[in-house]
């Protein structure tokens, strides 16, 4: 049986402990600010975006991995002799995966996971997934079982301002002055069954409240939460908001572990400063 390759694109949000610890190779999208490239979280931040949309207000574009960089990227892998497998951003979100898909059909042993989601809920799968191959189970094995648990995958997050959806064209201005006006805070909801972004409950209220009853809210939603592990993502916020969150998740269910990251650059620029989410899986 071959050794096995872990892979997923740099949407998956583990921090860089995270993913040494599980051996993970991460696949970095392209961000373009005007006529320059860089690597996501390589060699640009989120705070870099966060300050050049402020002095010019634009945003940068984001592009997908492509097929031959996806091609050479397995190609990599499996001449060595390893099967691979490859969990990426949701298909409802991205072509990224359907680029991937297209190239893992030139090999036999790379499988590739539509994750349904984004961010670390896609990380959650990335060390469910890791925990797999420690256990010695075969590629196809791993695949059909994250097949099945990208719906137990669960990710959720406060906007702390539209603005960055206005730019990128994803609410109108008039949405987004509304909002303002009435200081409300969405909870942007990922559909795990199709990987497709909605909008949740509407928040109101300074962000150290709305993050406490949002916190509240998404652990009542479901009484299955696999208690092992949760994250808490976010783009560029206070520590002091940071702990608020983390303190409401201790006094309201234990975890073995609460792991703090920070979202990548292809996910932060869409969302702006001080977004922050609970990402977890349920049994």
């Amino acid at each position: 049986m071959n050794q096995i390759i872990l892979s997923a694109d740099s949407t998956c949000d583990l921090s860089k402990e995270l993913t040494e610890r599980y051996h993970v190779h991460t696949f970095p999208y392209h961000v373009r600010l005007g006529e320059q490239e860089y690597t996501d979280n390589v060699d640009i931040t989120a705070a870099d975006i966060f300050e050049n949309y402020r002095k010019t207000k634009t945003l940068p574009k984001t592009a997908a991995i492509n097929v031959s960089e996806f091609s050479d990227f397995f190609e990599g892998f499996v001449s060595q002799g390893y099967d691979v497998i490859h969990i990426n951003l949701s298909s409802g979100i991205s072509t990224s995966f359907h680029n991937a898909e297209t190239a893992a059909q030139q090999f036999q042993n790379v499988f590739v996971v539509d994750s349904k989601n984004l961010s670390s809920a896609s990380g959650l799968l990335v060390i469910e997934a890791a925990k797999m191959i420690e256990q010695g189970l075969p590629a196809i094995e791993i695949y059909s079982r994250l097949e099945k648990l990208t719906s137990h995958a669960h990710a959720s997050f406060i906007l702390d301002t539209l603005e960055y959806m206005r730019a990128g064209g994803r609410c109108s201005a008039v949405v987004a002055l509304g909002a303002n006006l009435l200081n409300l805070k969405p909870c942007i909801e990922v559909d795990n069954t199709t990987g497709k972004m909605s909008v949740g409950k509407k928040y109101r209220g300074p962000l150290s409240k709305v993050l406490v009853k949002y916190v509240e809210d998404e652990l009542a939603r479901y009484d299955n939460i696999d208690t092992e592990k949760i994250f808490i993502t976010h783009s560029v916020i206070s520590p002091e908001l940071v702990d608020i969150v983390r303190e409401k998740i201790k006094q309201t269910m234990h975890f073995d572990h609460i792991y703090e990251t920070d979202a990548s650059c292809t996910i932060s620029s869409h969302c702006g400063p001080a977004t922050l989410g609970i990402l977890f899986l349920t049994k």
